[in-house]
C-alpha cells in the first residue's frame, strides 16, 4: 500500500511506525511543515504554511479553530499538488490530529482511508482544566474557552475512518460516540536500550560523576512548569535534602511553556519555584541541566534511586514509562493518567498530586531504603517489558491496526 505521514514535526509519534512499514514492503512518504529541520527516516516532502496569524479579537472563541483550519488549508493545497503533478493517491494517510493538518484531506483523497493520532481532547471539567485551583483560572468563561478548542478536533475525528491513542485514559477524554473508533496502542519502549545497568554513570556540569547504585533523586519534564508538578516537587524538596544529605537532585528540564500559560509577572516557572525554596535547600546538591542528548538522559535513568513523575490529568509522558524500564524506582502522582500504569505498593509508589509532605516521605524512603523498593522496581520494568515494549507488542501492534485499516479489516467496536 501507499501510506503517506502527515505531521508538522515529523517524526514526532512516527518515528518507528514509518520505517516499519517500509521494511512490511509499503510505499512510505511524510508530508511535513518546511520549516522542520528533524532528519526524516523515509522520503519526506514539505508543506509550506505562511498564513498571517488570526486576530484574537475577531475570532472570538474561533481563534484555535481557525488557526488550525489555516494549517489544514496549507495542507491539503500541498496534497492537491502531490495528486495533479504526480498522480500521487495514498491508500492510508495517518496524521495527529493536534494541528488541524488533516482537517481536509479527505476533500483531496477521498478514497483513502484516514487514520487520526488522537492524543488528548480537552474537556472543560475532569481532567487538566480546574484542576490546580492555585494556578488555573476556574468558572464558565475557562471551561467555554476550553470546549471551543476541541472543534478542530472533533472535526478531524469525524473526517477519519479510525484513530489510535497510546493510553486508555486519553482515549476516554474523547466523547463517548467517538471512542469506539479508536484503537489504544502506546507508542512503545526500546526496553533493550532502557535497561538497568549497574556500570551506568553521569557526569555532572561540574565534573563529578554519578554511577549506579549512588543516592540521586531525578526529575525530568520537556519544560518545566506546573502541569508536570514542577511546583509541588520543588516544594518537596527542602525536607528531602534536609533528611537526606548525600543525595543529589538532577532535575531536566527547558525553561519554556509547554503547556499551559507562563508565569503572570514574567520570567520562568523554573526561577518562580525555585525562589520560593532557594534559602531552604542545598543548592550545591541541587543540579539544573537543562535539556539533555537521549544517550544522557538514558544513563541519567539508569543511576537514579528514584525518579519523581507528577502530572495533571492530561497526556502521558514516555519519559516516566522510560523510568520504569531502566529500573528506577518511580515515585508517582495519583492521578489517572499514571493510575494506568503505576499500582501503589506493587510496582512504584503514588502520592497524591498535592500532598506535599506526602511527597517528602515517599521521595525520603524511596532514597533511605533501596533495598526495600528494588522489588518494585523491578516490577515496573516487567510492566514495561510485557506490555508496552516497542519492538515485541506496541510496533507490530500498530502496524498491525495500520495495515488492517488500509484493507478494510478493522471495525470500530464497542467499549
Amino acid at each position: 500500500m501507499k501510506i503517506l505521514f502527515v505531521h508538522q514535526n515529523f517524526p514526532g509519534q512516527f518515528l518507528h511506525l514509518a520505517p516499519e512499514m517500509a521494511r512490511r514492503g509499503h510505499e512510505v512518504l511524510a508530508l511535513s511543515d518546511i520549516g522542520n529541520k528533524r532528519p526524516g527516516n523515509v522520503r519526506m516532502m514539505h508543506y509550506r504554511h505562511d498564513t498571517p496569524e488570526p486576530d484574537r479579537a475577531a475570532c472570538r472563541l474561533g481563534y484555535t479553530f481557525t488557526q488550525n483550519a489555516d494549517r489544514g488549508v496549507s495542507v491539503a493545497r500541498a496534497a492537491l499538488a502531490l495528486r495533479a503533478r504526480h498522480n500521487y493517491v495514498p491508500d492510508i494517510v495517518f496524521g495527529h490530529s493536534g494541528w488541524g493538518e488533516t482537517l481536509f484531506l479527505k476533500e483531496v483523497w477521498p478514497e483513502a482511508k484516514l487514520i487520526v493520532y488522537a492524543e488528548f481532547f480537552y474537556r472543560g471539567t475532569g481532567a487538566d482544566v480546574g484542576f490546580d485551583p492555585e494556578l488555573q483560572q476556574a468558572g464558565l468563561d475557562k471551561q467555554v474557552v476550553t470546549r471551543s478548542r476541541t472543534a478542530h478536533l472533533g472535526l478531524s475525528m469525524l473526517n477519519a475512518d479510525a484513530a489510535l491513542a497510546p493510553t486508555r485514559w486519553q482515549a476516554s477524554t474523547f466523547p463517548d460516540r467517538l471512542q469506539p473508533m479508536i484503537e489504544v496502542i502506546f507508542d512503545g519502549i526500546d526496553t533493550s536500550l532502557l535497561k538497568p545497568d549497574p556500570a551506568a554513570r553521569w557526569q555532572l556540569p561540574d565534573g563529578r560523576v554519578l554511577r549506579a547504585g549512588d543516592e540521586v533523586l531525578t526529575f525530568v519534564n520537556r519544560n518545566l512548569e506546573p502541569y508536570r508538578g514542577y511546583h509541588i516537587f520543588m516544594r518537596a524538596l527542602p525536607e528531602v535534602m534536609a533528611a537526606r544529605p548525600d543525595v543529589q537532585v538532577v532535575i531536566v528540564g527547558g525553561d519554556e511553556v509547554s503547556y499551559g500559560f507562563p508565569p503572570p509577572a514574567g520570567g520562568s516557572w523554573k526561577d518562580v519555584f525555585l525562589n520560593e525554596v532557594r534559602d531552604r535547600v542545598d543548592l550545591g546538591r541541587l543540579h539544573f541541566v537543562g535539556r539533555v542528548p537521549y544517550h544522557d538522559f538514558v544513563a541519567l535513568m539508569q543511576i537514579s534511586r528514584v525518579h519523581a513523575y507528577l502530572t495533571y490529568p492530561f497526556v502521558l509522558s514516555w519519559s516516566m514509562l522510560e523510568a520504569m524500564s531502566a529500573g528506577a524506582h518511580v515515585v508517582g502522582s495519583r492521578t489517572a493518567p499514571v493510575q494506568e500504569l503505576i499500582v501503589d505498593g506493587v510496582n512504584g509508589r503514588l502520592v497524591d498530586f498535592f500532598d506535599v509532605a506526602g511527597w517528602s516521605r515517599a521521595l525520603i524512603e524511596g532514597l533511605a531504603q533501596p533495598e526495600n523498593y528494588a522489588r518494585l522496581a523491578r516490577a515496573a520494568r516487567d510492566t514495561i517489558v510485557t506490555g508496552y515494549d516497542l519492538r515485541t507488542r506496541c510496533l507490530p501492534g500498530i502496524a498491525d491496526f495500520v495495515e488492517a485499516v488500509g484493507n478494510g479489516n478493522w471495525k470500530p467496536r464497542d467499549r
